[in-house]
């Protein structure tokens, strides 16, 4: 683990586990009800991925604002998304954050600064500048965080974002979470460079690469990025390297991973990597982190109860709330 690791309190450790013991139960129990049938639309699992999401939101306050992905879930519950609220738009139920509309892509809370997963790759880079334009014309010290994966740096987005980031100084931190493959396309084959952090130098801004499977290197080098972006430093392009356990999709059998690279990256699970550090430390001890996983796997029975009791939005509903101002007009006609 990180080597300031031990400057973190011992508290936020705590939460920090317990947020990534959150995603992956959240995650694993969408793998079950999707297999059965129960869940509709696709799914894209964060298994695997979740000290970066944690690490890099542990710095975030409420009015922060983060731009997700299709592999979204991690982001939402790190910033502090209901669980009740997540579990019931998966099943597609009226009592979802989006009413059962958006799914598994498309979840936002607009309170917690969540502008949205997103089913189109590389569509959240000029969105967080957006959010990051905003903050800077408000006057406010309020930052954005743009979670992105390696292959959407292909895309004239992720370019023009950065671009626009960097002249307007904005309060933007460009995260990467590079886990070596778009879809089925191992990042050897679709770029030319290993580290995507490279591809700062040619907007001026700074940039690393470091292990996104360590939590506290996530947390301590977003935070530094945090604090410049405050002080109108302007943005930063981190990238982490990481591995999602799974397929790209739910029953997508990843066959184009090399097996020897799956049980390499395996070995390097940031939740067993978090555990050992905490015992060795003794921040806690095997009880109390049996406690923190007893207390996420209420959480999400309470989620699925709240999900399997909710009501699935009527017929007539599927104009509302999308193009409310039409639909109005038309009523008023």
């Amino acid at each position: 683990m990180s080597g300031k690791a031990l400057s973190i309190p011992k508290e936020l450790v705590l939460e920090m586990y317990k947020k990534m013991q959150r995603i992956r139960k959240f995650e694993e129990t969408a793998a079950t009800f999707f297999a059965e049938g129960k869940i509709p639309g696709f799914v894209h699992l964060y298994i695997g991925e979740e000290a970066v999401a944690v690490g890099a939101c542990a710095n975030l306050r409420d009015d922060d604002f983060i731009t997700s992905t299709h592999r979204g879930h991690g982001h939402i519950v790190a910033k502090g998304g209901n669980l009740k609220l997540m579990m019931a738009e998966l099943f597609g139920k009226e009592s979802g954050y989006c009413k059962g509309k958006g799914g598994s892509m498309h979840i936002a809370d607009a309170e917690l600064g969540i502008l949205g997963a997103n089913g189109i790759v590389g569509a959240g880079h000029n969105i967080a500048v957006g959010a990051g334009w905003s903050a800077q014309y408000r006057g406010t010290d309020q930052v954005s965080v743009c979670f992105f994966g390696d292959a959407s740096t292909n895309i004239s987005s992720f370019h023009e974002a950065m671009n626009l980031a960097s002249v307007w100084k904005l309060p933007v931190i460009f995260v990467c979470e590079n886990n070596l493959y778009g879809i089925s396309v191992s990042q050897e084959r679709h770029q030319a460079i290993k580290d995507i952090s490279l591809r700062a130098a040619g907007y001026g801004i700074p940039s690393l690469t470091a292990d996104g499977n360590d939590v506290f290197a996530v947390y301590e080098h977003v935070n530094t990025a945090i604090e410049r972006a405050r002080a109108g430093g302007g943005p930063s392009l981190l990238e982490f390297k990481t591995y999602r356990h799974r397929g790209h999709f739910e029953g997508d059998t990843a066959a184009y991973r090399p097996e020897e690279e799956v049980e390499e990256w395996l070995k390097k699970d940031p939740i067993p990597r978090l555990e050992r550090y905490m015992l060795d430390k003794k921040i806690a001890d095997e009880k109390r982190i049996s406690e923190i996983c007893s207390e996420v796997e209420a959480e999400i029975r309470e989620a699925l109860d709240f999900a399997s009791g909710s009501q699935v939005p009527e017929i007539g509903t599927s104009v509302l709330n999308i193009y409310s101002d039409l639909v109005e007009e038309a009523r008023v006609r």
